[in-house]
């Protein structure tokens, strides 16, 4: 299923999109970059069957921190269940995305004017080579989520460095999430 741009939204709204506030649960703690120590920038909001996942990754020193590395402790990718509300949102760091994108479900066999911004499910489409992660918990091979695209424009763009392409996975069983991007 390809994810296409479906308009502006709202910064906390529930559907599929990149930007915005992350939705998350009651006592939930933004993410620091273990390198830099700065909070990490949100990306996305996927709600899924299981749960929402939220995709943050440090944007404070773009280039300094391995937020590519899916291990690197400079990206953080959470699932969340139940009751979410909008965090709170640190002052200081890049910690949001200059604007926020609907991301519509859309046929991947039907033609579609509208810019493609990801994918959720099937295989990846590696750029550089599989990059597969084990689940921190149990060490099983992490499942494929979900594919982002750097996006269309400058306010809706993620740095990937260029080019490059964001990969969510998940441990279902361990609800654990993983986030890396490759360009």
């Amino acid at each position: 299923m390809l994810l296409v741009r479906g308009g502006e939204a709202a910064v906390d709204a529930p559907e599929l999109r990149t930007g915005g506030v992350p939705l998350v649960p009651d006592g939930f703690v933004w993410p620091n970059c273990r390198e830099c120590g700065g909070p990490m920038q949100f990306l996305a909001h996927l709600p899924l069957a299981h749960g929402a996942v939220a995709v943050f990754f440090c944007q404070n020193d773009p280039g300094m921190c391995g937020d590519w590395d899916a291990t690197s402790g400079a990206n953080r990718a959470f699932v969340f269940e139940g009751r979410l509300a909008a965090a709170a949102v640190p002052v200081e760091g890049e910690t949001l995305l200059r604007a926020v994108t609907a991301l519509r479900p859309h046929p991947a066999d039907t033609p579609t004017a509208e810019p493609v911004l990801g994918r959720l499910g099937g295989e990846p489409d590696w750029i550089q080579g599989d990059e597969t992660p084990d689940c921190p918990s149990c060490t099983a091979r992490m499942t494929f989520t979900a594919e982002l695209e750097e996006g269309s424009d400058f306010a809706t763009s993620a740095n990937f460095g260029g080019g490059g392409r964001g990969y969510v996975f998940q441990c279902h069983p361990c609800s654990e999430a993983a986030f890396l991007w490759q360009r």
